[in-house]
């Protein structure tokens, strides 16, 4: 198609859209995943949790140390320690708990640049694991069958940045019991473990508030992006950094007037993103990507373009309605995938994502609010109840084998 015609159909695309939103913009529509109807579920009453009390070093004197760690992307596992704290699920009385939470700050060990290191995590997992296991008797009569963890690593409770040191790692040995809440979600992998809890990335609510748009803003870009596209100090080749998608959206698209694509992070982001119908997630093996979070939040249709993902609270959650999925290997086809997508199609996309329920969802707000990202997380652990009894194990019975994993992970922390 030559350069005359795209504008064409680029005029078409964006006055169509306008007189969209002159008319649907207000309009939502009912949200039901596969769970049903359970965005605006309210887990209080429903399940009671026991926060374990840990010394400081596990996590305030982390945070203390290096306070970047509450604003970076895996900032999940400190807000919910906190809103933990004060949540009328928590119970004081752990004969009561439905649930133990061990409060570990994992990812709070950064580089200069502000990327998380975890090459300290199994150690500091073991040791707050045998402190548990030694003061109380709760984890030993399930091996943390009944306790969750917040491990918001690249990839999740294997504990590392490399995938395939990550996948020769493993999950760690004392976790394979226990409930994940990670941001990590890719089906058929070694480091998500049936029945863990996926969940969104932080990304600043406060700041994306203060970048709201009048909700009648016309859409008038049809396709944006902006990130890497090449790893250029590891991957300059664009081979592995995020399974090649984002360089072949580069390659395939960059003198496309369609596509609204670029390395530069402008100070309007936030806005062109109100302003764009499709947003690219090129999230390869990254499910933790912002960019789900600010599609989502900012109403502009989340372009997936990563096989076997595992999306945050996916039972909850109607991504296929909301999104549109691209096989990596079909990106020199995106073009044509979203200017063939019909009028009403694009419509329903639209009003889902409206509909407050939706955005609340991804966001972990201070304070939190109804239906939040903090209380999905307690609504994904309120459908696992009541546990089956077969987590409890036989006086002397042990599953678990303690000496498993590389010798340095079995170091004192």
């Amino acid at each position: 198609m030559n350069l005359s015609i795209w504008f064409l159909l680029l005029l078409l695309v964006f006055g169509f859209n306008d007189r969209i939103y002159a008319h649907q913009r207000p309009r939502t529509e009912r949200i039901s995943g596969s769970a049903g109807d359970v965005l605006e579920d309210d887990p209080v009453g429903r399940l009671k949790v026991y926060v374990y009390e840990l010394p400081s070093k596990y996590n305030k004197k982390l945070l203390q140390k290096d306070p970047r760690c509450i604003t970076h992307m895996f900032a999940a596992e400190i807000f919910k320690h906190r809103f933990l704290l004060s949540s009328p699920v928590r119970t004081l009385n752990p004969d009561d708990a439905d649930w133990f939470y061990t409060p570990i700050y994992p990812t709070c060990d950064l580089t200069p640049t502000g990327l998380p290191l975890p090459f300290k995590s199994p150690r500091m997992m073991r040791s707050a694991i045998q402190l548990i296991a030694t003061n109380w008797p709760y984890w030993n009569r399930t091996e943390g069958a009944d306790h969750f963890f917040v491990v918001p690593h690249d990839f999740g409770a294997c504990f590392h940045y490399q995938e395939e040191k990550a996948i020769e790692r493993g999950i760690l040995q004392l976790l394979q019991r226990a409930t994940l809440v990670q941001t990590f979600g890719q089906g058929n992998h070694v480091c998500l473990k049936e029945g863990s809890i996926i969940i969104p990335p932080y990304a600043p609510p406060q700041k994306m508030q203060a970048h709201q748009l009048p909700p009648d803003t016309p859409r008038s870009i049809f396709v944006y992006f902006r990130g890497l596209f090449y790893d250029v100090n590891n991957d300059p080749e664009g081979g592995y950094y995020a399974r090649g998608a984002r360089a072949a959206v580069w390659e395939n698209f960059k003198n496309n007037p369609l596509f609204d694509i670029s390395t530069e992070h402008p100070t309007t982001y936030y806005e062109d993103m109100q302003r764009a119908i499709f947003c690219l997630c090129p999230l390869g093996w990254a499910p933790w990507s912002p960019r789900l979070v600010e599609a989502v939040v900012f109403g502009c249709i989340p372009v997936i373009i990563a096989d076997d993902i595992v999306l945050p609270f996916a039972d909850a959650i109607p991504w296929e309605q909301i999104g549109v999925f691209v096989a990596e290997e079909d990106v020199p086809k995106l073009d044509k995938i979203l200017t063939s997508m019909p009028t009403e199609v694009i419509l329903r996309k639209q009003r889902l994502l409206a509909n407050p329920s939706m955005k609340r969802a991804m966001l972990f707000p201070q304070p939190a609010q109804s239906g939040d990202a903090f209380h999905q997380i307690l609504n994904g652990l309120a459908r696992k109840l009541p546990h089956d009894k077969r987590i409890f194990l036989k006086p002397g019975e042990k599953i678990l084998n303690w000496t498993a994993g590389p010798a340095g992970d079995l170091k004192p922390w």
